[in-house]
């Protein structure tokens, strides 16, 4: 018969050499967060208003994270081909996805679950949001949205719209002010953000729904007229705009946003450090400015909050959709 002290000492071996063998809890991977460099991956191109944010961003995170930060691009499929990348990254919190509006579109239109946002994506925070402004050629002879919907009505199907295609925010704010107001506004639709601008300069479409640092400009300048934005409340880099609903036309709303996302099954220690350590930076006096000057407002808030107006944005869309059969190409 064996010693009792040579029996226990043989299990306490092995239950020792067992834990060692044991995956690492999320909660050790949390207090070893970050290890390694973290790459931002950002769906649209180089130089767009997205990535150019994502890139400022990148600095103080890394000095708050202890760790490199980088952006890497991968443009296509109306921001799918980024999300599905990113979807199927190890959840570790070392790979976050800077999602916008089109993706939370794309979950409308297609059936295909790699990514959505969250359910297979979940949310870090909102970076920011930016009401569109409701613009048109000054050869319209419209200066308000009232003469503007007195002309489409007196001469339909006259009048177009230029939008980023199936799916974009753009149409979708088209759609619905046609439904509203039961006008019979063409649909013009454009490959690339930005495509629409010259065009719609020229005279070549009649109107568009765009950010407010890309048309204020031309709105000073008189190359463009500015109809409202179509937001709660006026914006500051273009004040003397109204707000859609002041100029007549209430409950239509709809702003380009974007936030942070990492795979399901981050730990959530983790998911609250990188939104902890995003909006300290957001909130310094740089960014304050920038948000000022380029007319867009600035997130940080909670997961739940940040979750919750995604969903809200979902009902709001989805119901565009299905009323006006809007379907995937």
């Amino acid at each position: 018969m064996k010693p009792y002290f040579s029996r226990f000492s043989g299990r306490a071996l092995m239950l020792g050499l067992a834990s060692f063998m044991l995956p690492l809890s999320p909660c050790v991977h949390a207090q070893n967060f970050p290890s390694k460099t973290i790459r931002i991956i950002e769906p649209a191109g180089p130089g767009s208003a997205v990535d150019v944010f994502a890139r400022k961003l990148t600095q103080g995170l890394s000095q708050r994270l202890g760790q490199s930060v980088v952006v890497e691009n991968r443009p296509g499929a109306n921001s799918a081909l980024g999300a599905r990348e990113a979807a199927r990254a190890a959840p570790d919190g070392h790979t976050l996805f800077h999602a916008n509006i089109n993706n939370s579109l794309n979950d409308l239109l297609t059936k295909d679950p790699c990514c959505r946002l969250n359910e297979a994506l979940i949310p870090i925070t909102k970076l920011t949001s930016t009401p569109l402004v409701f613009v048109v050629f000054p050869g319209t002879g419209v200066k308000t949205l009232k003469e503007y919907l007195a002309l489409g009505k007196s001469q339909p199907q006259s009048l177009t719209f230029a939008s980023g295609g199936t799916g974009s925010i753009t149409q979708l704010l088209g759609t619905k002010i046609n439904m509203v107001t039961g006008l019979q506004v063409r649909e013009i639709p454009y490959k690339a953000i930005g495509a629409e601008l010259p065009d719609l300069i020229a005279g070549h479409v009649t109107a568009a729904y765009l950010a407010p640092a890309v048309v204020a400009q031309h709105i000073r300048s008189g190359k463009l007229m500015a109809l409202g934005v179509a937001g709660a409340k006026r914006i500051s880099i273009l004040p003397e705009v109204p707000t859609l609903a002041e100029a007549g036309l209430p409950d239509v709303e709809a702003s380009g946003w974007n936030g942070l996302f990492v795979p399901a099954g981050t730990p959530s220690a983790v998911v609250q450090r990188l939104q902890s350590d995003v909006a300290a930076v957001m909130s310094t006096p740089a960014f304050r400015a920038d948000a000022q000057s380029l007319g867009y407002e600035l997130g940080g808030e909670g997961i739940e909050e940040f979750s919750a107006y995604i969903k809200s944005e979902l009902l709001r869309w989805g119901q565009v959709i299905r009323d006006g059969n809007i379907k995937a190409e």
